[in-house]
This record gives structure tokens, sequence and C-alpha cells, in this order.
């Protein structure tokens, strides 16, 4: 259960949050036709949910290995040449999203000490912005797990 859980995270994770932003869209455009009435909050809930899907999404592509590659020109290239390049790749995405945790996290702490909150529902910033620093966390261990497997398998 736990490796079920471990493996398909950003899965169960993006499809609740996924439900829960048709839910709150859905029942907006309602709430606005019959009643001519619109909440303000649930762009606001939306928008913020989005990029946590975005996030757990690109997790979810690192595992699969279905992220954006140019794989034309990779797969004409040599073994050596293509395993540097895997190479390279790796160093640079775990570069690109260190540097994505370590801004994020400056940007939570600064919204927790400046005691930041949002327009509509007056809840602390922080609790959406979180979802950077942590979710790239969760890709850097999913691109390690996934250059893993792929050295196992031979599949670069």
């Amino acid at each position: 259960m736990i490796k079920f859980i471990f493996n398909r995270f950003e899965e169960l994770i993006a499809s609740f949050l996924l439900f829960v932003m048709v839910a709150i869209a859905f029942s907006n455009v309602v709430t606005r036709y019959f009643i001519k009435l619109s909440f303000s909050w649930t762009e606001e809930l939306t928008v913020n949910l989005f990029v946590w899907v975005v996030l757990l999404g690109t997790a979810h592509a690192f595992r699969k290995g279905d992220h954006l590659g140019v794989s034309l020109f990779y797969d004409k290239l040599p073994k050596k040449c293509r395993m540097i390049c895997y190479g390279i790749f790796l160093v640079l995405s775990i570069g690109f999203f260190c540097t994505l945790f370590h801004l994020g996290w400056i940007e939570v702490m600064d919204e927790i000490d400046l005691e930041v909150t949002t327009e509509s529902l007056a809840i602390p910033v922080w609790w959406y912005t979180i979802a950077t620093p942590m979710f790239s966390l969760l890709i850097i261990v999913r691109i390690l797990q996934r250059a893993w497997t792929d050295m196992r398998s031979d599949n670069i």
C-alpha cells in the first residue's frame, strides 16, 4: 500500500485537486447564471490550486519519463553522446528545481514573517506558495528516481 501511494502520490493528489477545481468553478458558473452573483474566492482558489496541479504534473512527468525532450536528435546520437546529454539534462533539471526550492522557501518565509493574507479568503498566502518548495523537492526525488530506473535498465 505504501509503495502504491509513493508511486501514485502525484496522480492521487492532482486528481483530487482537479475535481475540487472543477466543482468550485462549476458552482460559481451556476450561481452566476441563476442568482447573478459571483464569488470572488473561487477564482483565487482555482488559480492557486492550478499551480499545485502543474507542479504535481511535472513530478508525474519526470517519474514516467514523459517530460519534454527533443528525441529526434537525441535518438540519433551515439550511446556515449546520449549518456553525456542525459547527464547534462540531469544536472540542469536538478539545478533548476533546487533553485526553485530555494527561492520558493525564501518567499514562504517572507510571507510568514510579513503575515500576508489573500484578498478574498483572508488566509495566509504561504498556504498556497508552500507548494513551490514542497513540490520542487518531490520533483527532484522523481528526477533521481527516473535516472536510477533509466541507468539500471540501460534505457539512456
